[in-house]
């Protein structure tokens, strides 16, 4: 922080001591990387009066911090019993916005050591028990001196401390320090390691906010423990205490609004999606504002997410108030929200993509821009090839930024430097996405239409067929169940077989949405934007091993006593001519795939299944057990990530609701499918390909299956990393769990399982599915399905976002027409231009827009990506672990781990 010179006069001479021009002195330090001692004294005359207010309390705090905070630890022992322990601790101070540093709050800080003694100190506590205690040995603790700088830097820079502890002999390894904070902001203790006088390092477990001790009691100082890993039945003495007062400490006790400062994880439905006091008492606008809790209800079922403790709505007491913290955030534990690096990239994400949608939003606004013109009108959208470089998609052994075009600020690194391959993004068009680079017309083709299923952005709708015709499993009143596709649409199209040939040869697959939409249709319908039709999709596997699609049903459900309506739809046999209602067709039946995969495949099935796993995570497994050390890493930023849905894109009028074609029920949608579909162990890949048909059972195949579509790259790579996941997870149980018993007698793994499955999900918790976690090989049937959830399965689902769906023509997130009729005005429109109606029945430039700005912030990958084989340095001090993770089966495997 800049403290700028205390200039005295002869006002000031009275108050602060000292003759006419006395000043309080502040040491500049040179080299910013390694901090300096910064000393305060009082310089003046020799004449000069007595010591004044500052030097005098300042001189007063000084020495009460040096005999508190500075002893050598000693104590009555000689000093040929004592050795000297260094260690580095890193720190980020408190930051104001992005990667900007709290100038305010640094001077508070300043100001509190300087005036009032206030300081860090970090104390040591030894495995070997004090007698006199029967606890752990303690160092004194040592303060991290040269806090206060003349010149701090604007942005986040992490600063080391060097300290010195004096302790006996007999120490040993220190297995946990003690963080006082007295300053009066947090700041982010990002690393601290512990060179011990055997040349060994001791690391610890930080990364973490640390707040104001007084703010925190009756908690305390914050405690850390070192890197080993113990079962809890092998934990020492010295921290059996400790390892149960943190998770006491993280769970909370349920009952209180969580504050910034918390690291409380508890239980909450989803309740807080709805606005309903925004109605003011008008009833039109309360069922217009409201929207039902998810979860602790039979008829939308939800996994649970993290509790605020936010007060309810005065207007619907089971609807929870949606004010945001000082941060403008949601309550999310303080250690789980985004990073400097990864904040500072999302806003200059975001910012790239409100300049990209600025010139359409302007047109709709001004001009009143309705529907695009033409399919080259979309075109204009995006940038002329070759003038941007695309997202910020870079492997970890890729370039990113060249450090030559670095600058402090990584906000301004995202909008401005030139990327690695040479070029700069156009700040006001959109990057051209893959499925145009290198062909303007391939997107249009039912080869692509149909290829997707297997290698695109929702690989996991797919199954194969088992009886024609389909039949649906509704109730009696959506009609027959039965699929208005026969035989005679089809069989001019399997190669010459008949559809019981196709079927026993397993070569007809189906993406089948029909009864997920169906029961919505009729209140989608009447709604004043979206049209929808609950559909079903056909395919026939060929000689060449490619997808043909070879019928969409969609279907309009009984109203008035009436039949449902069904209409089927065969590609055209002439492809030299686009045929415009076989067009419309796969525009519903694409435009109900996208609504499957952001609220059921996305939200649902990674992001809302992974979170009571990361809460049960932090309340039963402690940071010094095995399996937390395994899990971890894959949850970082998925909490912020669900929060930020919950408050932007889920809520009445977000974002979701804005650009789907269900809008308001779009989520409710995702609660009845998983009511009616989700089970635990169907998320492991191998019983989920098994479950849709996509694979069989077989010993001698490589991984225990056999494929139906050898060219299935979700499944044939996805098989490949789930061997090598499930492989590094058994050989890790197997360093530290013996045999099956001490899994079953585990307190910590079993409380952590029972709860995941019993509150977590507990809507679902007595639904088949669940593994019994009664062996390690169950354990790590478990632990593997958790992490393919929040890695391998979410990548393809969130990474290939905008390199496939930004172009709406063929991904539309919005139908707004139904398929016209012959004899009425709407066919006559049709007829007359019919690219023209085409973009009148699918997205328009405002919906279009948005959904390309969200798939291109979300489909960015932050700076400091983490991949499934890398772990930050001195994560464990396990050699076995270090070795296996190193081992090159686990390195095969580099999908990015959960960020957004």
């Amino acid at each position: 922080m800049l403290l700028n010179q205390f200039k005295t006069g002869s006002v000031a001479a009275s108050t602060l001591g000292g003759s006419r021009g006395s000043a309080v002195v502040l040491r500049k330090v040179k080299n910013m990387g390694k901090p300096e001692t910064v000393k305060a004294t009082a310089s003046g005359s020799e004449g000069a009066a007595s010591p004044g207010w500052l030097e005098t309390n300042l001189g007063k705090a000084t020495s009460y911090v040096d005999k508190k905070l500075h002893s050598d630890g000693s104590g009555a022992k000689g000093a040929s019993d004592m050795v000297e322990y260094k260690g580095t601790a890193v720190v980020v101070k408190k930051l104001k916005m992005l990667d900007l540093i709290d100038r305010v709050a640094d001077a508070q800080d300043d100001a509190a050591e300087l005036l009032q003694g206030k300081k860090v100190s970090i104390q040591l506590m030894s495995g070997e028990i004090d007698p006199s205690t029967g606890k752990g040995m303690l160092s004194k603790e040592t303060t991290l001196e040269g806090w206060v700088k003349i010149f701090d830097p604007l942005t986040a820079e992490q600063i080391p401390f060097e300290l010195k502890w004096s302790v006996p002999k007999s120490f040993g390894v220190p297995v946990a320090i003690f963080v006082k904070n007295t300053h009066p902001n947090e700041f982010l203790l990002e690393n601290f390691h512990i060179d011990l006088p055997d040349k060994s390092v001791a690391q610890f477990f930080t990364n973490s906010w640390v707040f104001n001790t007084e703010k925190t009691e009756p908690i305390g100082p914050r405690m850390f423990f070192n890197n080993k890993a113990y079962l809890p039945h092998e934990t020492p003495a010295a921290l059996k205490e400790l390892r149960a007062k943190e998770l006491e400490t993280l769970r909370g006790n349920g009952t209180g609004e969580r504050i910034v400062s918390d690291r409380i994880y508890d239980y909450d439905y989803f309740n807080d999606l709805g606005t309903p006091d925004a109605a003011e008492g008008d009833p039109a606008k309360l069922e217009e504002l409201s929207r039902p809790p998810l979860g602790g209800n039979k008829e939308f079922p939800f996994p649970r997410r993290v509790r605020t403790g936010r007060p309810m709505c005065k207007s619907d007491p089971k609807t929870e108030t949606r004010y945001q913290n000082v941060y403008g955030e949601f309550y999310v534990p303080s250690d789980e929200r985004f990073d400097y690096v990864k904040m500072s990239d999302n806003k200059a994400d975001l910012a790239k993509a409100g300049g990209h949608i600025a010139q359409t939003k302007l047109q709709v606004k001004v001009l009143k821009k309705a529907s695009f013109e033409s399919i080259a009108d979309v075109k204009k959208l995006f940038a002329p090839k070759g003038e941007t470089s695309g997202l910020n998609n870079v492997l970890p052994d890729k370039a990113d930024v060249p450090a030559k075009d670095q600058h402090p600020l990584r906000f301004l690194n995202e909008l401005t430097a030139q990327r690695a391959d040479g070029q700069k993004p156009n700040a006001f068009r959109f990057p051209i996405p893959q499925i145009l680079k290198h062909s303007d017309t391939a997107w249009q083709t039912d080869s692509e239409f149909a290829r997707e299923n297997l290698a695109g952005l929702n690989p996991m709708q797919i199954k194969l067929v088992t009886e024609f015709p389909i039949k649906s499993k509704l109730g009696p009143e959506f009609g027959d169940p039965s699929s208005a596709i026969t035989a005679k649409h089809i069989e001019d199209k399997l190669e010459g077989r008949t559809v019981e040939e196709a079927l026993s040869e397993k070569k007809l697959f189906t993406v089948d949405h029909h009864d997920t939409f169906l029961p919505w249709v009729e209140r989608i319908n009447a709604q004043p934007i979206g049209k929808s039709y609950a559909s079903r999709v056909l395919y026939f596997l060929s000689a060449d091993e490619t997808l043909k699609v070879v019928a969409i049903e969609l279907v309009l459900p009984p109203m008035k006593g009436a039949e449902k309506v069904s209409r089927v739809y065969t590609p055209p046999k002439d492809t030299s001519k686009t045929d415009y209602i076989w067009e419309f067709a796969k525009a519903h039946a694409m435009s109900n795939e996208m609504t499957v995969h952001q609220s059921i495949s996305h939200f649902t099935l990674c992001h809302a299944v992974t979170e009571p796993a990361i809460i049960a995570s932090n309340r039963q497994l402690s940071k010094l057990h095995p399996m937390m050390q395994l899990l971890k890493p894959h949850f970082r930023h998925t909490l912020t990530t669900n929060s930020t849905a919950r408050m932007n894109l889920l809520p009445t009028g977000g974002t979701i609701e804005l650009i789907y074609t269900p809008q308001k029920y779009v989520v409710r949608m995702a609660s009845v499918f998983y009511r009616d579909n989700w089970t635990f162990e169907n998320n492991g890949l191998p019983k989920d390909l098994i479950k849709r048909g996509m694979a069989v059972p077989d010993s001698s195949a490589k991984h225990g299956v056999k494929l139906t579509i050898e060219d299935y790259p979700y499944a044939s790579d996805g098989l490949e990393l789930w061997a090598a996941m499930k492989s590094w997870n058994s050989e890790y149980i197997d360093i530290f769990y013996k045999d099956d018993k001490q899994v079953q007698e585990d307190p910590e793994l079993q409380a952590w399982y029972k709860e995941y499955r019993d509150v977590g999900h507990g809507d679902k918790k007595d639904a088949p599915g669940w593994i019994e976690l009664d062996s390690k090989e169950s354990l790590a049937e478990i632990v593997t399905t958790i992490i393919w959830i929040c890695t391998a399965m979410h990548a393809p689902i969130n990474f290939g976002q905008y390199d496939y769906a930004s172009w709406m023509p063929q991904h539309p997130t919005m139908t707004r027409r139904l398929i016209p009729e012959q004899g009425t005005k709407e066919w006559e429109e049709m007829q007359a231009d019919p690219e023209k109606f085409w973009l009148t029945l699918i997205s328009d430039p405002d919906n279009t827009t948005t959904a390309m700005a969200v798939f291109e912030v979300v489909a960015a990958h932050a700076p400091n990506e983490e991949y499934i084989a890398q772990r930050s340095e001195g994560w464990t001090e396990n050699e076995k672990v270090r070795q296996i993770i190193s081992s090159a089966s686990f390195n095969r495997s580099s999908i990015i781990v959960l960020k957004h």
